[in-house]
């Protein structure tokens, strides 16, 4: 009879582990299709960027919308936000006092160096991020969300001022670089 409930006790720790393995495992995968979205996605932010001539940076739809210049940084200034603070709770950047991701007087180049960095920034600190944390919950703009929710909530937000970026392109008889599935 021990013999039996050792073996018992033996088949259910294996069984234990294997589960434990196969729930890490997924959520590693989900870090790992996630990051290649994010190294994609930046990829096509950069070139967008690079292709729109620097006189058009300024162009707005309306005058109500953000510039192209303006769509750029937004960009980065909420991939900061959703990444070092609502995901690794570094305090909030001040949009109205913020330096970093404003416009003014910064060219072409300064902006993309500052978006590319923005990215690698994102990225380094999503290769580390604790899975542990996914069901975390935070409060935004008030809503109830998780941090999973946050990281697909920044991906839809790159995409949405991303895809004005490229018919701010089209407006002004630009083709912009082909879409790239996955990102």
């Amino acid at each position: 009879m021990k013999i039996q409930k050792h073996t018992l006790i033996l088949i259910l720790t294996v069984l234990g582990f294997l589960c434990a393995n196969t729930l890490v495992a997924q959520k590693d995968a989900f870090i790992e299709q996630y990051l290649e979205r994010l190294e994609n996605s930046k990829k096509y932010v950069l070139l967008v960027a690079e292709m729109m001539p620097e006189a058009k940076y300024n162009f707005k739809a309306s005058p109500e919308s953000l510039s192209f210049a303006e769509n750029l940084m937004h960009v980065g200034f909420a991939m900061d936000w959703h990444s070092q603070s609502l995901l690794n709770g570094r305090e909030a950047r001040n949009w109205s006092t913020d330096k970093v991701y404003k416009v003014t007087n910064k060219s072409k180049e300064e902006m993309i160096t500052i978006i590319t960095k923005t990215f690698d920034d994102t990225i380094t600190l999503l290769q580390k991020f604790d899975t542990s944390q996914f069901e975390d919950r935070l409060d935004y703009f008030g809503l109830d969300r998780t941090k999973r929710q946050i990281f697909m909530l920044l991906a839809d937000h790159i995409t949405h001022h991303r895809a004005q970026m490229v018919v701010y392109m089209r407006l002004n008889g630009l083709v912009p670089p082909r879409y790239v599935l996955y990102q």
